[in-house]
């Protein structure tokens, strides 16, 4: 894919020809589709009793997936580290202004507008997964349970924002950024590409997922253990809790 305008990578000029790279590791790839799966997972159970063991189990599996993104964070491949796509105000700006133009500054990594996405929805993570814990536990009122559904309500219109914005996006730097997390592939220049995609570490992460959701199910009452298995693996996260049955996470 050649570019057909000035932009910058990283707040550097980037010349035109471009080849295929890799950006996106393995593990970020599993962790973010797990984190999809797991919200809309936890959101179509919050309101049900009788899906209230997956709805738990999803939230408590969303905030393992966010201790492990913070770690990854700092210990992971070169666009995956926060110290990559986390920046100053004045280059928040400097993006911002550049999509009025339609000439926007291009990012191998995250861009600054969708690195504050990022940021935004892990600590909404943690704030819904804490307070579901909380309303779960009994630690709270009803005040809590309140919150507990506000704050996933904010989450949720913060996921609408951010893949609307991934589409805009996606369409003014004329590249695909959902099939880029799915097969980790950007365009770029050489040299500019992660040179492995850690397939082991997302292995592990896979395994932990799958290991602690056999550990719930098995120690779930038969009832519950039942309506768990009938539920699609894939869903794992804190999703809204209704007023009179707030699950928690």
């Amino acid at each position: 894919m050649n570019d057909t305008f000035a932009s910058r990578v990283d707040g550097k000029p980037r010349a035109s020809g471009t080849v295929r790279i890799l950006v996106w590791d393995a593990p970020v790839r599993v962790f973010h589709w797990l984190m999809v799966a797991s919200f809309a997972g936890a959101w179509l159970t919050a309101e049900s009793e009788r899906w209230r063991l997956l709805h738990v189990t999803l939230g408590y599996t969303m905030l393992g997936l966010v201790a492990f993104r913070v770690f990854w964070g700092l210990a992971g491949t070169r666009y995956a580290r926060f110290a990559a796509f986390v920046r100053a105000p004045a280059a928040i700006m400097r993006y911002l202004a550049s999509l009025v133009t339609r000439r926007p500054e291009r990012y191998v990594g995250h861009n600054p507008a969708g690195a504050i996405a990022i940021l935004a929805m892990l600590l909404m993570t943690g704030a819904v997964g804490a307070s579901g814990w909380a309303a779960y536990t009994g630690t709270g009122g009803e005040w809590l349970e309140e919150l507990h559904e506000g704050m996933a309500n904010a989450m949720l219109a913060l996921v609408i924002a951010h893949v609307v914005a991934v589409v805009a996006s996606s369409l003014l730097h004329r590249e695909n950024l959902i099939g880029a997390m799915v097969t980790g592939y950007k365009s770029g220049r050489t040299g500019e590409g992660i040179g492995s995609a850690h397939r082991v570490v997302a292995a592990l992460v896979i395994a932990a997922a799958l290991a602690w959701w056999w550990t719930q199910w098995h120690a779930a009452p038969p009832t519950q253990a039942t309506n768990a298995t009938n539920a699609t693996a894939g869903h794992a996260a804190p999703a809204r809790a209704s007023g009179g049955d707030s699950d928690g996470d």
